[in-house]
């Protein structure tokens, strides 16, 4: 029990100290999902928050992988993809302690990776489970305002975009937002060429769950 103690707090100060880099990460899983399926999305999400929000974010993000002690490195890991996800016992164990060190993990389904994603997640946090977020809850409404909730970037089912989140000692550590697409949102304008309101708007919810994760865990 003392090694374990003491090994969370180890990652958690390395966390906090290496946060200062202030980069975003996406998760490296296996599976079979495409987890690259965005590549250059953080790029223009971190842009925008330094434009906006005056954050000072790295351009270049990195990619992380779910094992890897690396996560401890970034307050902000971002996940998506169209497919399969498995998390073995070391991948769901280290995730955990991420998460409850004060980590930040947003996954945006890009179409196909929902049956497989809640039942990871039950594995990794069997006690909390998702729930859905209401329009009010503060990462639909600082900094920016989203009236109605999450914005639907792409259609697909023809159905209403949901938010959903995962709360460990009344912080929420997991969003995963689903029927939205607004990763597909952050990508380069030509990639789908999607007017530019509803590109500003996958913007602003992104940039609102960046200051959600940068201004939680501290």
């Amino acid at each position: 029990m003392r090694k374990s103690l003491l090994l969370a707090l180890t990652l958690l100060g390395s966390m906090i100290v290496s946060a200062q880099k202030e980069s975003l990460a996406i998760l490296k899983y296996r599976g079979g999902g495409d987890w690259y399926a965005n590549p250059t999305a953080l790029k223009n999400l971190s842009l925008f928050c330094n434009q906006q929000l005056n954050t000072n974010l790295e351009s270049d993000y990195d990619q992380v992988a779910v094992e890897s002690p690396e996560i401890f490195n970034y307050p902000f890991i971002h996940m998506t993809g169209h497919g399969n996800v498995v998390f073995n016992k070391e991948e769901a164990e280290n995730l955990a302690l991420y998460l409850k060190s004060g980590g930040f993990l947003h996954i945006d389904d890009n179409y196909g990776m929902d049956e497989y994603l809640r039942k990871e997640l039950k594995r990794i946090f069997p006690e909390n489970q998702l729930m859905p977020l209401a329009k009010e809850n503060l990462i639909f409404n600082t900094p920016f305002r989203f009236d109605k909730g999450l914005p639907k970037i792409h259609e697909h089912d023809n159905k209403a975009p949901e938010a959903w989140g995962i709360y460990f000692e009344g912080r929420l550590a997991v969003v995963y937002t689903f029927e939205s697409d607004i990763s597909d949102g952050w990508e380069d304008p030509e990639v789908h060429n999607d007017p530019e309101e509803k590109r500003l708007a996958a913007l602003k919810m992104g940039a609102n769950l960046v200051h959600y994760a940068f201004t939680s865990a501290r």
